[in-house]
């Protein structure tokens, strides 16, 4: 994996932020801490696509036919069968 060099700027406060973190062992330097920024943002970015898609799709099904009560025991049945084995 190749590594690219930026140059970013922080205020006063924001450094003393990184510093603490670093000060408390949580990170070893200022780099790793804005590593692990883009990471969970990523990470956050595709759960957000993911939710996004599956409430699209669920507008897009219409409206169901089925009681409340016919929808929770689908539901129930479902996580039952996945977690048999456990």
């Amino acid at each position: 994996m190749g590594v690219v060099r930026k140059s970013i700027t922080f205020t006063e406060p924001q450094n003393a932020f990184i510093k603490s973190l670093i000060a408390q062992g949580l990170y070893t330097n200022d780099s790793e801490y804005i590593r692990d920024l883009v990471r969970r943002d990523q990470a956050n970015k595709q759960q957000r696509l993911a939710l996004d898609k599956a409430l699209q799709e669920g507008l897009d099904s219409g409206v169901s036919d089925k009681s409340v009560e016919d929808i929770w025991k689908e539901a129930e049945s479902r996580y039952h069968s996945r977690n048999a084995g456990i």
